[in-house]
């Protein structure tokens, strides 16, 4: 692994951008995971039962 300091600015900041848009990306789909979720949860709670 090469250390931080070999990469050009350029690279540098590719990388940052390219982290972003990949914790971005983690972001959404958590939460898309717990609006499904919850619209699920949300649906049976209504209901009678047990």
């Amino acid at each position: 692994m090469s250390a931080p300091g070999d990469m050009p600015p350029d690279g540098e900041a590719a990388r940052r951008r390219r982290s972003l848009a990949i914790a971005l990306a983690l972001g959404a789909f958590v939460l898309l995971v717990f609006v499904v979720t919850i619209v699920r949860l949300g649906g049976n709670a209504a209901a009678p039962g047990y």
